[in-house]
């Protein structure tokens, strides 16, 4: 009987099936149970006995049996290894082509040796290449159909559908681990509530970074927007060095005066100025054997700026009223969200402290730049956040929301995605957090015009957001400036930048 007369056995059923396996492929991490579940849909959609599934091994070279069902042995996993172009799998490897060959016995392709390994007899193969950015990255085959007239090109359609969703899926899995083992040690140094969040390239990119620099002395600057995370980077890369045991310090430089700056850091004699009434040790000698973070480091008066400088060279300061010079062994890590290079055209910054500064430099991405890690960053701050506030565990955003969040540019970084999501588990009073619980308007997003340059401008986002926050806040700007997830006077100059009253 030929395929155009032959019933299909629920043909509509296994289109919504491969849909229904596209959601569970995509939400499995675990790349074991993601390939033994893929190839049970894969016998299941075309009505085969048995399927596997072959990965290339790029460093051997090998095309690699990683799973096996149905009829066909499950020693063929791992044991049946071949070459580019050897058996069907690898032939389909090699030519990234489909392949469907009803007689295995007329097809010198077809390699006996894997049922003679295994103990099963092959009679039909229909086989696919698992395709992701353009690279093949295996196969994946049905062996023995159980039609009458075998393997058709609608199977083969219906395959390589699933094939298409399938070799996303095994590439994000395979990003997972990797990702999970070169966290593993920063993370347990980081504690749960410390942890670097995203598989985006950019933030694979900073974990790598973290690592490598810990391991050194070096001076750091950690470059990056406001709210992207530069104290949780610093603090990553002081728990995995050797320093670890020692103090970890930060000073946030904007919210001193210059004279109580210099305090801070160098410390104080007795009587040194009014209201000195006792010696006071400053944060480099608090931090002995540790790491002193120096946030907003482009706030620095010259004064102070020269101080740094010398104390960066030579390791040594002198306490305000005390003219004696003291050495103490610290690691100085710089984070700042300033243009320094602007600073030092205009003479705000000293360009020899910028190069002593400079000597290894870590960008942390915005999150706009970054929001394929939201759905990530969202299940994390909801778990942290539920925690602390003892109700949001049991909450869980809604598709559109997270979509929502997507679309949004988040000026104040990750800190604003936080306080989001925050508001967003107290204010629902329901299980799941919907778009209308987010401090934003969906419309607004919608009547923006793909022709109207301005209103898809990062300023016009944050004007937006900025004069929403101040508006919900009934004008308190110190709310509105924690809301933001930034300082207030980062605050004053946005407010005076966008004219907003």
């Amino acid at each position: 009987m030929s395929s155009k007369t032959e019933k299909r056995p629920g043909g509509v059923d296994h289109l919504s099936r491969i849909l229904e396996a596209t959601a569970i492929l995509n939400t499995t991490p675990d790349l074991s149970a993601l390939l033994k579940k893929l190839i049970e849909i894969a016998s299941e959609v075309v009505n085969a006995e048995a399927s596997s599934l072959f990965l290339l091994d790029e460093l051997s070279g090998e095309v690699i049996c990683k799973v096996a069902s149905g009829g066909k042995s499950q020693q063929a996993e791992e044991l049946i290894r071949l070459t580019v172009g050897q058996g069907i799998g690898g032939w389909v490897v090699q030519h990234a082509q489909p392949l469907i060959v009803n007689d295995v016995s007329q097809d010198i392709r077809f390699y006996k040796d894997i049922d003679v390994a295994t103990g099963f007899r092959t009679l039909s193969i229909l086989c696919t290449p698992l395709k992701c950015k353009g690279r093949t990255i295996g196969s994946i085959e049905a062996l023995n159909s159980k039609k009458t007239h075998g393997f058709d090109q609608e199977d083969l359609k219906m395959l390589q559908a699933l094939a298409n969703q399938a070799a996303i899926a095994i590439e994000n899995a395979r990003l997972h681990e990797r990702l999970a083992l070169e966290n593993q040690g920063l993370k347990a140094a980081l504690g749960k509530d410390q942890e670097i969040i995203g598989t985006s390239p950019a933030m694979r990119h900073v974990g790598r970074l973290v690592d490598k620099v810990a391991r050194t002395e070096s001076t750091i600057l950690i470059r990056g927007e406001s709210g992207t995370g530069k104290e949780v980077v610093a603090r990553a890369i002081h728990a995995l060095s050797q320093r670890r045991n020692g103090p970890f310090i930060c000073v946030t430089c904007s919210v001193f005066s210059e004279n109580l700056l210099e305090s801070e850091l160098f410390g104080h004699e007795k009587g040194a100025f009014t209201g000195a009434t006792e010696r006071k040790l400053g944060r480099f000698e608090l931090a002995r054997g540790g790491t002193v973070l120096l946030d907003e480091i482009g706030t620095l008066s010259p004064q102070i700026q020269l101080k740094l400088l010398r104390f960066l060279q030579e390791h040594e300061f002198e306490r305000v009223g005390d003219p004696t010079p003291r050495k103490v062994d610290v690691r100085i890590i710089a984070a700042t969200n300033e243009n320094l290079e602007k600073a030092i055209e205009e003479g705000r910054f000293r360009e020899d402290l910028y190069y002593r500064l400079k000597v290894i430099e870590i960008e942390m991405p915005p999150l706009r730049n970054r929001k394929d890690d939201i759905p990530a960053l969202v299940a994390y701050f909801l778990g942290k956040v539920g925690r602390e506030v003892g109700i949001g565990q049991k909450k869980r955003f809604h598709p559109d929301a997270i979509t929502l969040l997507q679309h949004y540019d988040w000026p104040g970084n990750v800190r604003e995605l936080k306080n989001v999501i925050e508001r967003a588990i107290v204010l629902s009073h329901d299980e799941v957090i919907l778009p209308a619980h987010l401090p934003f308007q969906k419309e607004s997003l919608k009547k923006r015009s793909s022709k109207d340059q301005q209103a898809f401008s990062l300023d016009n986002a944050e004007k937006e957001h900025i004069a929403f926050v101040l508006s919900e806040t009934q004008g308190n700007k110190s709310e509105a400036a924690r809301l933001l997830g930034i300082s207030r006077n980062r605050l004053d100059r946005k407010i005076h930048q966008f004219g907003l009253s």
